[in-house]
Formats: structure tokens, C-alpha cells, sequence
């Protein structure tokens, strides 16, 4: 009977090494040497191909199921949960943190990642060659510097509208400060989310943003009018240093996290049914303490670098369009298209062509400020222009030009010294 034994090249080359000691052609430790492994263990190899023959070479393990191998059962639960339809795009590295938290099971994320290729749920992706952006060094302080942006997407996919997702982040511990979903990006946004998070953590020493026109007035023929933004005028008054990115790069801390947020938050709020941006606010600060969790990082420092918040600041005033306007002789005050009406005691020429400061506030409601003191406005109509007179004939069109034939280019002429009566066509 003829017996076939596979072997591999490491063990083909311990066969040869074997054959060459005992042929006298090497020694032991030479031959060890050779293969890289110490002398006992040479000598082990050797006592048990001198026992079993070439077959005392080849790895006992061969054939044996692993130690590690996944069970069945566990398998079958795993790949039925891979392939559930809800969990479509999720990533191997959340799709294994999802089966811990559903289902009880560890695995390692390159566990997942085989099986979900082997499941075709996932593609094996080439690493893209990315252009090298030299890191900038964290801040040491938390409150340093934070970082503010707004990321339009598709947040609840195909079960409503697109919306703004407005960030803030810490730069030395990239904890997500602040969140929310908003309409769209703006000065009025911005300031709500400001109030609550000042009130929350207290003020930061500086923000560091993109050049989006909440931010910085970037039209030329504008500066002049309009030397800083509303943003720029509400931060610089509670002492916040404004820092305004060259690219998004400069910015990457808080573009990661939009990056990761448009990945799990997503899809976190689709396992729970989230349906409205109501609902998608109301479930962002659960989602902010897990995520702090996961990828926040300890400062360099322990001392925090907030301010705590002047209570006697008006926010809702501060974070309000500001604008100034002058007052009529009439004491009416023109603004947005609207007329306003002062309603004072004092004298006419008290406050008639002064300049008073107008503030709108978020919901549109207008107040007048003169001298720090608030003055008391009625809402009046505009009274409409009365048209200009014009009389019928400068409305009239201009006459067509008579015909060729009419009378009135013949009439008064003469022909051989008579007058001509008719037309000449008549004729």
C-alpha cells in the first residue's frame, strides 16, 4: 500500500536539514540554525522523525478544527443578523459593535468584515492614495479652541427632508460640545445653539470655522457697509476670538466627526424609527454622550479654559440682528418694509433725525433702542403712492402713417398748374 503525506516548504526543508545531520553532513546547532528555530526544539523534531519517519514531520495540527473556530449556532446567528435589511451600509467596525449590544457576541471587527464580504454586504476596498496634511497639534486646554460647522446631508434618508447638522467641537479632547438640527445654515441658528452652549459649559476662548458668510463678510463691495458680520459682532462682544479656516483640511477635527456622524448617527436613528427632526433632537444628546465615549480623547491639561457665563448678559439681545436706522420727523422709523411708529411723551424734535439701533430677533419681532433705552414702536401701514396724473394723449399710441393712397398726400398739389383733387391713384 502506498501512503501519499502532504507537506508544506517549511517542512520539506526540515526533512532536508534532518537527512544532511544524519548523514553526518551538518551538525545539530548548524541545521537549527538554518531553520531559524532553537537547538531543543531541533532535537524535539528530530526524536520524533526518528520514531515516525517523514510523518513525524508534518504539523499535528493539520486537519483540527481551531480552538477559535465559531460555533455553528453563533454563526448562523451572526450572518442572519449581517443580512437583516435595516442594517444595510452599516461598517464592519459598527456592525460588531451592534452585534455585542443586540446580541451578546463578541467579535472582532476583522471577524465581522470576513463575514460580511463572504455575505456580500460588503466590499474589500482599496485604500485610496491620500494626500499628506501635515497634523496640527491639539490644543492643551479644554475650551481653547472649539470648532463650528454645519453639515447639510440627508439625515433621516428617505423618510423626510434634508437638514443642517450644526457642530461644535473641542479641539483638545474632540468631544462633541454641542449639536443640533436646524433648518438651514444661519446667524440665527448658530446663536441658538451658542446660547445653550455657553450656558452649558460656559464661554471658550476662541472658534475656529470655515469662511461661510455667517462667519465672515467675503464680498469686497460689502466691507464697507458692512465691516463684520452679525456672528463676528455677537462672539467679539463676549470676548471669543473668531479664527476663520483657509480649507477644510485646517478644520479636520470637526469634518472627521461629520464624516463618522453621517455614518452611525444615521443609521442609529433609523434602528429607532426616528422619523422627524423633532424626534432626531430630542435622541442627539444620548447619541453625543456615546460617541464621547468612544472617540474623546483626555487633554494634555487638566485646567479647563471656559469662562463662566456672565449672567447678566442678555443673550437673546446680543445673538439678534443688529442694524441702525434714523427717526423720521414724523417719529416713524422704516425698516425691513415695514413703517414704525414711536410712541413717546417727549417732544417731537426729542427724537427726530436721531439714529437709534433696531434689533430683529429670531422669530422677527422688531425693538428700537435709543441710548441703551428701549422705546415703545406701533407697527402703522405704509401709506401707497399716489400714481401720477397722465393725461389720455401722452397715453395714447403713436397714429399709423397714412396709406400711399390717401388723399391727404396728394391734396394741394398741382399737375400742368391745376390743383389736384383727388388721389393719384385715382386718376
Amino acid at each position: 500500500m502506498t501512503w501519499t503525506i502532504e507537506m508544506n516548504a517549511k517542512e520539506l526543508a526540515c526533512k532536508a536539514e534532518i537527512e544532511r545531520v544524519e548523514g553526518k553532513w551538518a551538525s545539530q546547532k548548524e541545521a537549527a540554525a538554518r531553520l531559524g528555530i532553537s537547538e531543543r526544539q531541533f532535537r524535539r523534531i528530530l526524536r520524533r522523525y526518528r520514531l515516525e519517519g517523514v510523518a513525524g514531520l508534518v504539523s499535528r495540527k493539520r486537519g483540527v478544527p481551531s480552538n477559535r473556530k465559531m460555533e455553528d449556532a453563533i454563526r448562523e446567528i451572526v450572518e442572519d443578523f449581517i443580512n437583516d435589511p435595516l442594517l444595510r451600509g452599516f461598517g464592519p467596525t459598527l456592525m460588531a459593535e451592534k452585534i455585542e449590544q443586540m446580541k451578546g457576541i463578541r467579535l472582532s471587527k476583522e471577524t465581522v468584515r470576513k463575514m460580511m464580504i463572504e455575505a456580500g454586504v460588503w466590499k474589500a476596498k482599496v485604500r485610496k492614495k491620500v494626500e499628506p496634511h501635515y497634523a496640527r497639534p491639539r490644543r492643551k486646554h479644554r475650551g481653547e479652541l472649539v470648532q463650528i460647522d454645519g453639515s447639510e446631508h440627508a439625515w433621516l434618508e428617505d423618510r423626510g427632508p434634508k437638514a443642517t447638522l450644526l457642530v461644535f467641537v473641542d479641539d483638545a479632547t474632540s468631544q462633541i460640545l454641542a449639536a443640533e438640527f436646524v433648518p438651514e445654515e444661519c446667524f440665527y441658528s448658530y446663536g441658538n445653539l451658542c446660547q445653550r452652549y455657553f450656558r452649558e459649559h460656559g464661554v471658550p476662548q476662541a472658534f475656529y470655522s470655515d469662511r461661510f458668510s455667517v462667519f465672515r463678510v467675503n464680498r469686497r463691495d460689502n466691507i464697507r457697509y458692512e465691516p463684520v458680520t452679525q456672528f463676528q459682532r455677537a462672539v467679539s462682544a463676549l470676548d471669543i476670538e473668531l479664527i476663520c479656516a483657509n480649507s477644510p483640511q485646517a478644520k479636520g477635527r470637526v469634518e472627521r466627526a461629520n464624516q463618522t456622524l453621517q455614518d452611525r448617527l444615521i443609521k442609529e436613528m433609523r434602528l429607532l424609527g426616528i422619523n422627524d427632526y423633532e424626534q432626531a433632537n430630542l435622541y442627539l444628546p444620548e447619541f453625543i454622550r456615546s460617541y464621547n465615549r468612544n472617540f474623546a480623547v483626555s487633554p494634555a491639561s487638566s485646567l479647563d479654559f471656559h469662562r463662566p457665563l456672565d449672567e447678566t448678559l442678555d443673550l437673546p439681545f446680543l445673538f439678534s440682528i443688529h442694524d441702525f436706522r434714523k427717526v423720521t420727523k414724523t417719529l416713524q422709523i422704516n425698516y425691513a418694509g415695514r413703517v414704525y411708529q414711536v410712541v413717546t411723551s417727549h417732544p417731537a424734535y426729542f427724537y427726530a433725525d436721531q439714529e437709534v439701533l433696531i434689533t430683529c430677533d429670531a422669530s422677527g419681532f422688531v425693538s428700537a433702542w435709543f441710548h441703551g433705552n428701549l422705546l415703545i414702536l406701533e407697527e402703522v401701514e405704509k401709506r401707497s403712492r399716489q400714481v401720477a396724473i397722465v393725461s389720455s394723449k401722452s397715453e395714447s399710441t403713436n397714429p399709423l402713417p397714412p396709406a400711399y393712397d390717401h388723399p391727404w398726400r396728394t391734396y394741394g398739389k398741382k399737375i400742368n398748374g391745376k390743383p389736384v383733387l383727388t388721389t393719384l391713384s385715382s386718376q
